[in-house]
């Protein structure tokens, strides 16, 4: 490409005036934004001596829980499509045959490290029987690695827990999974 070809167009730089120059414009738009953000009220919450409000539980992703079907018994059927779409991949399940007949498997083994997890809720997501939920609570807290690893009946816990303050989405949502 050469400097004379025709089928280039130059731009001329454009011209400041003294206001553009002395960046004036610049300086009142952005003390004009900070006093903004010094009258505006404080979102900040001094945990844990104040507890932060959940707007819609419904939508919150916090601790994970295992749901138990209308005769008690663990509703996971170890499809295994909750592993398979966390993209942490700390979802580990081990299943076997289902003594039960209205299933072929079930899990002998469940469990989650709640370290690894991004909360994203994907294994919520691609759970054909809504086995898996996230629920509101936010506060989890361990003393060691092996403590945050959530098994089977950890997860059932967590549901016996929260079953009457949050029940299960699908019927909340009308679903009838």
């Amino acid at each position: 490409m050469k400097a004379d070809d025709s089928s280039i167009t130059w731009v001329e730089e454009p011209k400041l005036g003294i206001a553009g120059r002395m960046y004036l414009p610049l300086l009142f738009g952005g003390l004009t934004t900070t006093s903004k953000h010094l009258v505006s009220p404080k979102v900040t919450v001094s945990y844990p001596e104040e507890e932060p409000e959940i707007g819609n539980r419904l939508i919150y992703r916090g601790v994970h829980r295992l749901n138990r079907d209308s005769e008690g018994r663990v509703k996971c059927v170890a499809c295994f499509l909750c592993a398979t779409a966390c993209p942490a991949h700390c979802i580990d399940i081990i299943g076997t045959e289902s003594p039960w007949p209205d299933r072929e498997k079930y899990p002998q083994s469940f469990s989650i490290d709640e370290l690894r997890c991004i909360y994203c809720g994907m294994c919520e997501e691609a759970c054909p029987v809504d086995a898996i939920e996230l629920t509101s609570l936010y506060n989890l807290t361990g003393r060691s690695r092996e403590e945050m690893v959530f098994d089977k009946e950890k997860l059932l816990s967590v549901y016996d827990m929260t079953k009457d303050a949050e029940p299960m989405k699908s019927s909340q949502l009308g679903g009838t999974k």
